[in-house]
C-alpha cells in the first residue's frame, strides 16, 4: 500500500458488540473522520523529515491505544485488527494479566544482562518452553531479542553441533532481515533487493504448496529431497529450517505427510530439523506450536512474536544435546531475556492455560472459514481459503482462472485492503506473488467483530 490513500468517511458499524472493553473505551469498529485522519496526516508529515523511508508503513494512521482486538488512531477512529503487529498480540493488545506483569517488573528491575548478573524471569520462561514445545525429551533455550536473531542463533548452534556449514530453506519462505536470514528468504522485495552481498551455503529447495502444484505430501517431500541432495547434498547439510505453516509466503499448509517425511529424512541424514514457529507458535493454531498438528518434534524450535505480549523477546528452544554444543560465552546478547519481557511472558503462558485460549484459536476458525467459504462460493476470484485456527488466508486469483491457470490476482487484495483499511478494519497482506489476504486475529476477537469485519470485506469485494 501508498502512503496517499483518498479518505472515505464510514458510520459506525451497526453489527459489532458496543461492549466497553477494560481500556475504557467501546469495543467496536467506529470511523468518525477520514482516513486517514488530520492528526495523522500531521504526523505522518513530520514522520517524512525524520524517519528513514525504508521504514515504511502499510498504513498511514498513527495509533494512540489498543486493547483486545481494537487499535484507536490519534483522531479517535476505531479498528478492528485482523493483523495483531504481524501476529504479535495474539492474547491481545494491552492483555491486563501483561500489563500487570510488565508494571510489576519495571518497579523491581529493568535490566541485569542474564550472561553477567542473572535473573529467575529468564529461567522460567526456558522452563515453559521446555514444558510446551514438542518432544519429550531433555531440553534447553537461549533467549534474545527478536525472530530473525532466534533463527540466526538456531542456524549458529546447529553449524556448531555438526560440523556443517550449509543451510536448507524451502520456497516461499521468510525468515527475517539480518543478512543471514535475508539470505534465507525466498521473496526478494522488498526484503532484500540491492542490500547484498549475503552470506553463503543457503540453499533454496521447493516446498509443498497444494493449492499450486498439486502433490501429495509424500510427493512433494520427494521432490525436496531429491532437490536439496542434488544441489546440496545431505552430507553437508546443517540444519533444514522449515515453518510449518509458512508466514510472509502465504499462509501455506503442506500436504498430509509433507513434514513427516523431512524430518525423518533429516534425522536419518545427520541434519538439524529447525521448526520457525516465530508467527505460527504460541497458541496462534490450536496448539502451543503449529508443529503439533503435523506430528512433527523439531530439534530446534524458533519462538518470538506472541511468546510476550507485545514486548521484544524472543528464543531457541531444543534438544539439550544440541543447545549444549556451543562453548560458554558463545551465545547471548545485551538485552536478550530482557527482566520485563520474561515477566510478560510468563504472563502469556499463564494466561493460555487459565483462560483456555487454545480453544479460541479454534472458535476464530470455526467463525472465520465458513464466512470466507461463504464468500468464496459467489466470487471466483477468490481461489483458495486455507489455514488452521487464528492463521487463516485467501488466495485471489484472476476471475475464471481459478481452476485452470490461477492467475495471481494481487491488484484485488490491494484494493480490498484499502477500502478495509478506510473502512476500519486492518487486513494484513501476504504471499510472493502478493495475491493472499492473511487473518491474523487476536485471541481476544469476539465473533462479532469478526462477522463485522467480514461484512466490510464483503462490500469491498461488491466495489471491484
Amino acid at each position: 500500500m501508498t502512503d496517499t490513500l483518498a479518505p472515505t468517511v464510514s458510520a459506525p458499524s451497526s453489527t459489532a458488540s458496543s461492549a466497553s472493553g477494560s481500556a475504557g473505551f467501546p469495543t467496536e469498529r467506529r470511523v468518525v473522520t477520514s482516513i486517514p485522519g488530520p492528526r495523522s496526516n500531521a504526523i505522518h508529515e513530520r514522520r517524512n523529515a525524520v524517519v528513514a523511508s525504508g521504514a515504511a508503513s502499510g498504513f498511514p494512521i498513527y495509533i494512540e491505544r489498543a486493547h483486545g482486538a481494537i487499535v484507536v488512531d490519534v483522531d479517535g477512529n476505531q479498528f478492528i485488527d485482523l493483523g495483531s503487529g504481524i501476529g504479535v498480540t495474539t492474547i491481545g493488545h494491552t492483555d491486563d494479566s501483561v500489563v500487570a506483569a510488565a508494571r510489576e517488573q519495571v518497579g523491581q528491575l529493568t535490566h541485569g544482562l542474564f550472561t553477567i548478573t542473572p535473573y529467575e524471569g529468564y529461567v522460567r520462561v526456558a522452563e515453559l518452553l521446555a514444558e510446551h514445545t514438542p518432544g519429550d525429551f531433555a531440553k534447553k533455550s537461549v533467549l534474545v531479542n527478536s525472530g530473525a536473531e532466534a533463527v540466526e542463533n538456531g542456524v549458529k548452534i546447529a553449524r556448531k553441533y555438526t560440523g556443517r556449514k550449509a543451510v536448507a530453506v524451502l520456497d516461499h519462505a521468510f525468515h527475517g532481515r539480518t543478512n543471514l536470514t535475508m539470505a534465507m528468504n525466498y521473496k526478494s522485495m522488498p526484503y532484500k533487493l540491492g542490500f547484498g552481498p549475503f552470506a553463503g551455503d543457503i540453499h533454496h529447495a521447493p516446498n509443498s504448496y497444494p493449492y499450486r502444484d498439486g502433490l501429495t505430501g509424500a510427493q512433494a517431500a520427494a521432490r525436496t529431497i531429491a532437490f536439496l541432495e542434488k544441489t546440496a547434498g545431505a552430507s553437508d547439510l546443517a540444519c533444514l529450517v522449515v515453518e510449518p505453516i509458512q508466514g510472509e509466503g502465504g499462509f501455506m499448509v503442506p500436504a498430509d505427510g509433507y513434514l513427516p517425511a523431512l524430518q525423518k529424512w533429516c534425522t536419518d541424514n545427520g541434519i538439524v530439523f529447525i521448526a520457525d514457529e516465530i508467527q505460527a507458535g504460541m497458541a496462534r493454531t490450536g496448539r502451543y506450536f503449529s508443529s503439533e498438528h503435523f506430528g512433527l518434534i523439531p530439534d530446534l524450535v524458533l519462538s518470538a512474536k506472541g511468546i510476550a505480549g507485545g514486548l521484544p523477546l524472543a528464543a531457541v528452544t531444543g534438544r539439550a544435546e544440541i543447545m549444549d554444543a556451543s562453548h560458554p560465552g558463545g551465545l547471548g546478547g545485551t538485552f536478550g531475556g530482557n527482566p520485563v519481557a520474561t515477566a510478560a511472558a510468563v504472563a502469556v503462558f499463564d494466561s493460555i492455560e487459565s483462560r483456555g485460549l487454545l480453544a479460541e484459536a479454534t472458535r476464530i476458525e470455526n467463525t472465520l472459514v465458513p464466512e470466507l467459504r461463504r464468500l468464496q462460493s459467489s466470487h471466483d476470484i477468490i481461489g483458495d481459503v486455507r489455514g488452521i485456527g487464528a492463521m487463516i488466508a485467501i488466495e485471489f486469483v484472476q476471475p475464471g482462472t481459478g481452476t485452470t491457470t490461477k492467475e495471481p490476482n494481487a491488484a484485488a487484495v490491494a484494493a480490498i485492503s484499502t477500502y478495509a483499511f478506510q473502512h476500519g478494519v486492518i487486513l494484513l497482506t501476504a504471499g510472493t506473488m502478493g495475491n493472499v489476504i492473511r487473518f491474523l486475529p487476536s485471541l481476544a476477537v469476539t465473533d462479532a467483530q469478526l462477522l463485522d469485519a467480514i461484512s466490510v470485506i464483503e462490500d469491498a469485494l461488491a466495489t471491484l
